[in-house]
């Protein structure tokens, strides 16, 4: 397997978080449920520029990814975050900013010598 096969693998798992995320809905409803605990559909669209049905649709790419769980209460289905799949998009992104971190201190050796 090449170094760049090696490195794709590696970071394949945690894709799907970052492309769910990527959308600026998306990312304001993971926001919101972070904030607020668990939301209905109904409050999540409260003050929201799309509708019902967009946050509905955008909630389900969001639990497809494993960001967000539903569970159904009487009527509604109330939305939470799921933070397993946020700590490993954080880990992520740590092991990405050790890695820029040891880059620019190689350079910086590099330029001082």
């Amino acid at each position: 397997m090449s170094r760049r096969s090696a490195a794709r693998a590696k970071w394949a798992h945690a894709a799907p978080i970052f492309a769910a995320l990527g959308d600026e809905t998306r990312l304001a409803l993971v926001g919101r449920l972070g904030d607020g605990g668990p939301l209905s559909i109904t409050r999540l669209s409260e003050g929201a520029s799309v509708t019902r049905q967009a946050i509905t649709k955008h909630l389900e790419v969001l639990a497809e990814a494993g960001l967000v769980k539903g569970e159904r209460t009487g009527l509604e289905r109330l939305w939470t975050v799921d933070g397993t799949r946020l700590e490993e998009a954080r880990r992520c992104l740590d092991e990405i900013s050790r890695q820029w971190d040891s880059a620019l201190e190689r350079l910086k050796e590099f330029v001082e010598r």
